[in-house]
């Protein structure tokens, strides 16, 4: 097919989709930068962590009519005729912002594409917020975010985020171009205060002795009104440790993940002012009845844990003198591990979160790996007079079930959509996937909560990251992380017939 018979081809495929998609969507309340304020994850609604008094139930989005899954999922091309994912019947994808791309004078697209948020553009665009987990040797800019020398954070900091605008009409890479340089290991993320922006993280605590000039370990403010590069500033007083994500709630308090192994703490930081993350005061969690819990092994799904804050004195160690670590701070205090903290997502009600724990659960890999939990945190309400709580409401018992989940998204009718980043030394395949071991998949959650398939990796063994809709739901957003040769990893828009399942 030439250009413009593909171009004409999705700008129908595109006014299909939203006539259908946007009423759909209209019901299920939507809002920019894909926070859901829906009144339930109704396809969860089999687990008992939903069940209770907490009221969910009402005005629950009926789902009656609509399958809980998609059907069975196929190798599909892209729209240039290149087999990237498998995908259920009826689903089109183009592929876009590959490893290696030029997109400037001097300049290619990075490798290691991580997490992204989706924000409204301009007209028929929206606009892209993409991490690049970029691990290259100090200064070395092989495929790494080789920004303006003088925006950088750190001269040798080759990791960073790019800014994407994408035309939803068309399906079409319109504009792309560096947001942030300097960093290091920029992971996920997730959405700021009121969605003006993203807020980026670095996985690493590398510093001076690493060869670095700066130390590492921050998260990081993009506005998403930038239209060029902007100097990166570190945001010093929300902790230094390997961070995976952070997102804000609707009051501004911003919740953040550790991914350190099974040292890993789950934070939240309350700024001076909602709008300005430069100062304020760092707590991790810890269970009450529990001090020092762990609680990546021997967790019963739907438990309700009354949990409290504790004070992070320092958080901006220097790890290099031996300070202790933001974790040593609040385990000392009795705060609670997790094993690798990863994705966050700010559920409908606008305060509480969920997130996974991408190795923790009961059941173990060969190599001592869980495969993944979710877990859904749930603020005080002194109207109720309800203490803090923390439930696990999702445990995956096997590698076919759910593998590694790493960044997560609630798709807009309220379900769930995990990417496996496949860390469990198992070894599996997938018929799809032919000569790949360790597959990838995006897996949902159904009507019912049961996990389905929705798409499968077939390029490669890399993992899927950053996961998002467009705001007004009609695009699909996901990324395939790369192995660092060109055209290795890049950005997908998935669209299609979701009004036939319960995403």
């Amino acid at each position: 097919m030439n250009s413009n018979k593909k171009e004409q081809q999705a700008i129908a495929d595109a006014d299909a989709v939203q006539t259908g998609r946007r009423s759909f969507f209209k019901c299920a309340g939507l809002v920019a930068g894909g926070v859901v304020t829906s009144t339930t994850l109704s396809a969860l609604a089999m687990q008992s962590a939903f069940a209770g008094d907490r009221g969910r139930g009402n005005g629950r989005k009926d789902q009656r009519g609509r399958s809980s899954h998609y059907g069975d999922v196929r190798p599909t091309a892209d729209m240039d005729g290149n087999t990237i994912l498998a995908l259920p019947d009826g689903f089109k994808y183009v592929t876009f912002s590959k490893i290696g791309e030029t997109f400037g004078p001097g300049l290619v697209v990075p490798r290691n594409h991580d997490g992204m948020g989706c924000f409204e553009g301009r007209g028929n665009t929206v606009r892209l917020i993409r991490n690049h987990e970029v691990r290259n040797a100090p200064g070395d800019f092989t495929f790494g975010v080789n920004g303006p020398a003088n925006l950088r954070y750190d001269a040798k900091g080759t990791g960073g985020c790019m800014t994407l605008d994408f035309d939803i009409k068309r399906k079409r890479l319109v504009r792309q171009f560096i947001s942030i340089g300097g960093t290091i290991v920029n992971c996920s993320g997730g959405w700021s205060y009121r969605n003006t922006g993203w807020l980026t993280c670095e996985e690493s605590v590398a510093g001076i002795k690493n060869g670095f000039d700066k130390p590492h370990g921050y998260t990081f403010f993009v506005p998403a009104s930038a239209d060029s590069t902007i100097p990166a500033v570190a945001l010093t007083a929300m902790g230094r440790f390997a961070k995976e994500a952070a997102v804000a709630d609707d009051r501004g308090m911003v919740y953040q993940t550790e991914d350190a192994g099974n040292n890993s703490g789950f934070y939240r930081f309350t700024p001076n002012r909602p709008n300005d993350l430069r100062a304020g005061k760092l707590q991790m969690l810890a269970v009450k009845a529990n001090p020092g819990a762990n609680l990546f092994v021997g967790q019963t799904v739907g438990t309700r844990l009354p949990v409290q804050w504790v004070d992070i004195n320092t958080p901006n160690p220097e790890l290099e003198a031996g300070a202790p670590s933001c974790f040593a701070q609040g385990r000392a205090q009795g705060g609670a591990a997790f094993n690798r903290l990863e994705g966050i997502f700010r559920a409908e009600d606008g305060l509480s979160m969920y997130f996974v724990s991408t190795s923790g659960g009961d059941e173990r890999g060969p190599d001592g790996d869980g495969y993944g939990q979710l877990w859904h945190y749930v603020p005080a309400n002194p109207q109720t007079q309800k203490e803090h709580e923390l439930v696990l409401v999702f445990q995956s018992t096997s590698g076919s079930v759910l593998e590694s989940p790493d960044n997560l998204c609630i798709t807009p009718n309220g379900s769930m959509l995990f990417c496996e980043d496949d860390a469990v030394s198992d070894a599996d395949t997938h018929p799809l996937a032919s000569g790949i071991t360790d597959v990838n998949r995006l897996i949902g959650l159904g009507g019912k909560g049961e996990p389905f398939t929705f798409a499968v990796n077939v390029l490669n063994d890399s993992e899927f990251a950053g996961a998002c809709f467009s705001p007004g739901g009609e695009i699909l957003f996901v990324n395939v992380f790369g192995d660092g040769t060109p055209g290795s990893g890049m950005t997908c828009a998935i669209w299609g017939p979701w009004e036939r399942g319960p995403f």
